[in-house]
């Protein structure tokens, strides 16, 4: 069985620009390409209907955003450790004495 191809944005881009010059037909184009004539015909719809938000990608995130977020996650855990620790704080100091 074939692995799924992944094509960069640009690569994309130009192939539906390639295909909207209407110089040659979609399956010669997408022969030329070593893609299936349809993909090609999917990509196009796709920049049409999301313009220049289209081939976004699989909305992972980048490594510098991955890092960030593993930072923010580590710092909002000592936070609230922070918190439970005055909370028992305060009550314990605000009990009556008997």
């Amino acid at each position: 069985m074939k692995k799924r191809g992944r094509y960069p944005r640009e690569f994309k881009i130009e192939a539906v620009r390639m295909l909207n010059e209407g110089k040659r037909p979609g399956s010669e184009i997408a022969m030329e390409l070593g893609i299936k004539r349809t993909l090609l015909y999917r990509w196009k719809d796709q920049l049409e209907s999301k313009g220049e938000k289209a081939f976004q990608g699989s909305g992972k995130p980048k490594t510098e955003q991955l890092s960030e977020l593993t930072r923010l996650r580590q710092e909002l855990r000592e936070v609230k450790e922070e918190r439970d620790i005055l909370k028992k704080a305060v009550a314990y100091f605000t009990k009556d004495p008997k």
